[in-house]
């Protein structure tokens, strides 16, 4: 997965490996620090960054759905991940899932998230989810890859354009923080207003009986 790129400076992630495998079996071997309240905790990881980036747009929105296999999908409307090219042109996909985030993980001034606890990076989600796909749409192309335990199983795969920008995370987390509780569409709704900046829709498409 490794490929030469060119130089840009570091300022959120180790760019030393695309897979900080330590870092993944440390979050799957203490997972209940790492997600505090299961399932709801990783969308607010997620739905962070779609919010970081509405905030420095002025204004974005998101649709948090949640699936009947217990999987859940959102899908923001901003620029799409940042990306680099390699020496030959390709597109280098910075390690967010795979590696710590140096601005939230460990760090001692690390913001919450708005269920109280340490908001940490994309690298949890991954970590505690069975699989993971990441699909990422800019202007100038668009690209999904997918993950499993935080570890990347494909490499960057090229899709159709479809006349938008922004970031799918569709993912399903690990059974045993699946069972930690159920996401209640009112909590979620709750819990995401404190970010002013972003428009939060919530689709809860699981019918009357949780997943398995």
């Amino acid at each position: 997965m490794d490929r030469p790129t060119v130089p840009w400076r570091n300022t959120t992630h180790d760019w030393t490996s695309t897979v900080d495998a330590p870092h993944l079996t440390r979050i799957r071997d203490d997972w209940p620090t790492f997600a505090p309240g299961g399932t709801r905790h990783l969308i607010l990881e997620v739905v962070a960054y779609a919010a970081d980036e509405a905030q420095a747009r002025g204004a974005g929105a998101c649709v948090v759905t949640l699936h009947a296999d217990g999987s859940v999908s959102i899908k923001d409307n901003g620029r799409g991940t940042d990306t680099r090219a390699d020496n030959h042109g390709r597109a280098v996909k910075k390690p967010v899932m795979a590696s710590k985030d140096l601005r939230f993980f460990d760090h001692p001034d690390a913001q919450s998230l708005p269920d109280g606890h340490p908001r940490r990076g994309m690298s949890v989600v991954a970590a505690l989810s069975e699989w993971l796909v990441h699909t990422n749409r800019r202007a100038e192309g668009a690209w999904t890859q997918r993950y499993e335990s935080g570890i990347p199983t494909t490499d960057l795969t090229p899709v159709a354009a479809d006349g938008t920008t922004g970031t799918t995370v569709h993912f399903r987390p690990d059974a045993s923080v699946r069972a930690v509780a159920r996401p209640l569409v009112d909590e979620l709704s709750q819990l995401v207003t404190p970010w002013p900046y972003l428009s939060v829709e919530i689709a809860d498409h699981r019918g009357g009986f949780p997943a398995a």
